[in-house]
Order: structure tokens, then sequence, then C-alpha cells
């Protein structure tokens, strides 16, 4: 998806070749990237939690010889203990910044670029967005060519990757921040507000003061969000604000629970029914829409 637009299909057949190929094609690679970012939280929770270890080592709360295992239950400083979400953003902006400057050193000194313009290229390719107005690999001689277009094509690809696992905990982190505001804002000293918003009823309305869910969602929860307990909306009928919070709350438990269980060693815990029908967890709102999809196919 990134469009430069410096190497066009011409004829009928290619148009119609790229519409069908394009519909397998930007599906397995957002595929890839998801998977990508499963591994790439999975291994910077593993560094955190022996970072972590190391620390309760040096501070005398573990055991010299402590190792990982049913053991760790019993060690107080490790209950209950998870990588922070914000961490995993840090570094993976640290790690993203550090690759966009080594590839804009490459870019300044094979393309004659200044080196703000080479990091304005790194962002617009990484984040897919494909301006075209600079785009590498134009010139009709490179010298050593053939190293240079396979150092690009890897600092492409690893940006891309990881921009677009940075994109993916940034918005998690700012629909937390927008829920926390939701809830800052709420009219919680007008009665009014109350009585007209239960008189109402409505599930599409943005009210202030809204009743809150019944069952509400922890950040350790591991339960699914169901959209089809009571309540059921009507076809034509819009989300409400307080499914989408709850929906986000959601997305970031998943998160946070991925990171905690590869942190402390645990496999995952894979349901009968997912495990049959092939679907697996993931992150976001990839696993919740996989949570739903390995509800529904076993009474299909």
């Amino acid at each position: 998806t990134l469009g430069f637009g410096m190497t066009t299909p011409a004829t009928v057949a290619g148009k119609v070749f790229l519409i069908i190929y394009g519909l397998f094609g930007c599906a397995g690679t957002i595929l890839f990237f998801n998977l990508f970012l499963e591994r790439i939280i999975s291994l910077l929770a593993f560094i955190m939690k022996a970072c972590h270890e190391r620390q309760l080592r040096r501070s005398g709360l573990l055991p010299p010889n402590f190792r990982r295992g049913p053991a760790m239950s019993g060690v107080g400083s490790l209950v209950g203990w998870k990588p922070s979400v914000y961490h995993v953003m840090l570094i993976l902006g640290i790690f993203a910044i550090t690759l966009s400057c080594c590839a804009s050193a490459m870019y300044t000194a094979v393309e004659g670029w200044n080196y703000i313009d080479s990091l304005y290229y790194c962002f617009v390719t990484f984040s897919t967005i494909g301006f075209g107005d600079l785009v590498s690999s134009q010139n009709a001689v490179y010298q050593n060519q053939g190293l240079y277009r396979f150092g690009n094509f890897i600092f492409i690809l690893m940006g891309v990757c990881c921009i677009y696992s940075l994109f993916n905990v940034i918005s998690i982190v700012i629909k937390q921040v927008l829920n926390w505001m939701l809830k800052k804002f709420e009219c919680r000293c007008c009665p009014k507000c109350h009585k007209s918003s239960a008189r109402l009823g409505r599930r599409n309305a943005i009210t202030p003061g809204a009743r809150l869910r019944r069952h509400n969602i922890s950040m350790d929860t591991d339960g699914q969000y169901d959209s089809d307990t009571e309540g059921r909306r009507l076809s034509g009928e819009m989300i409400s604000m307080r499914e989408l919070t709850a929906s986000n709350k959601v997305s970031l438990a998943i998160l946070q629970k991925q990171l905690s269980e590869t942190a402390n060693g645990y496999p995952r815990n894979v349901c009968i029914n997912t495990r049959q029908n092939g679907f697996s967890a993931g992150v976001g709102a990839l696993a919740i829409m996989n949570n739903r999809l390995a509800e529904t196919s076993d009474s299909r």
C-alpha cells in the first residue's frame, strides 16, 4: 500500500489482474504484519521480564539460583507483575527512530538527498503514505547497485513492520486516553441528565452519565466481549459509545494478558474450539475478530 506511482499498469488486463491480486496480496500482507506484531511483542515481553528479574536479584528480593517455572508463583515480587504497554510503545518508538536514522544515512550517501529529506522519505515510506515526491532507486546506475537495492528492500520491509506495530500500540493507548477523558467529562453533578438518559434508554445515543455496563471488564479479564448478549442491537442501529469503550478495554486487556503470559513463560491458553477451527489469539482488533470467528464457526 505504498503507492509511489512510478510503476503502474497500462493495459486493461493488467488493471484487472491488479485488482484481483491486490485483494489477496494486501490481505496477506496485513496478516504478516499482525504476526510480526505478535512476535515482536512476545520478544519484548521476554526481554523486559529478564531485566525485571535481574533487577530483583540485585535488590535481594530473589534468590541467586532462582529459575523460571512452577516456583515462580511462590515469589511475592513476581506475582501479578506485567510488562507495561507504555514501555513496549517506547521501545518500538526507539527502534523505529534508530532504523529510520540508519536508512536516512544510506539514502543521503547514495541518493544525494539531504538528511532531513531522507528522514521525511523514511517516514512517508514506512507509514505507507507513499506521496511519490521522493522515490529511491530511480537512477539508471548506482555504485554497488545490487547491494544498495537489497539494503533498500530490507530497510523498507523492517521499517513498515516496525511502524505498523508502533501504530497499533499507539492506537490502543490513544483509545484508553480518550476513554479516560470521556469519563472525566461525564456530567455527574446534574441529576436531570441521569433522569433523561434513564427514560430514553437509547443504545446509540451518547449521553453524559450513561449507565455503566453490568459486568465491568477489567484489565486482567480473560473473557471476550460478546455483542450478542443482552440488549441486542437492531440491524440499522449504530454502536453505542458504551460498547465502543468496552471493546477498547478488551483490546488493551488482550495485549496486556499476552505480555504477562509471555514474560512469565506460560504458554497461551487456547480453547478447544479455537484449536479445532484453526483460529489463534492475536492482538487488538484482530484478536477480538478471531475470538468471534472461533465462537460462531463451530455452530455452522
